[in-house]
């Protein structure tokens, strides 16, 4: 049994420090991609607080035509929106662009999506596999301004070890 308990006096650098070793602990050696995005999603809630959604949208074939758009992953938090289209949202955002999104207030986003209305910051990573974005980290708290650049680092390092896990 694993019980990955962080110490909520931590600083936020070495919290990630921690998450980053309970994921690779339980990652390293499952082929199973989903069993990992889900063990992955219960280790951000687990270890962040002040979160109201955290987990994964997957780079998957578009229901209607020949593109690709976001799929719903593993996640702990709201029922959430199933598919975004590229480019649209925070997290169409970040896999378009392969860049990460950290949004302060999400109401000032153009042209975001509100799968929770509680949401009030946002941030993005995408997991990027041979330069190609396939799938991004998605967290959500209802707290303006919750999430700095030391959780903009710290989820880009669990992208990157997640690369070749999920």
């Amino acid at each position: 049994m694993y019980d990955f308990r962080p110490d909520a006096a931590q600083a936020p650098a070495e919290r990630y420090r921690e998450l980053l070793g309970a994921a690779d602990a339980l990652t390293a050696d499952e082929p199973d991609a989903v069993a990992n995005m889900a063990n992955v999603a219960a280790l951000l809630w687990e270890f962040l607080p002040d979160l109201n959604w955290a987990g994964f949208y997957r780079i998957a074939p578009a229901k209607r035509e020949n593109a690709s758009e976001l799929v719903l992953g593993p996640f702990v938090g709201r029922p959430a929106c199933i598919r975004i289209p590229l480019g649209s949202g925070v997290c169409g955002a970040a896999a378009q662009s392969g860049a990460t999104q950290l949004v302060a207030d999400v109401n000032a986003f153009p042209g975001h999506i509100a799968c929770d209305a509680a949401s009030r910051s946002e941030l993005v990573v995408p997991v990027l596999r041979d330069g190609q974005v396939i799938a991004v980290i998605d967290c959500d708290s209802p707290s303006p301004a919750r999430f700095s650049q030391v959780d903009a680092e710290g989820i880009e390092a669990l992208a990157a070890l997640l690369a070749t896990r999920i």
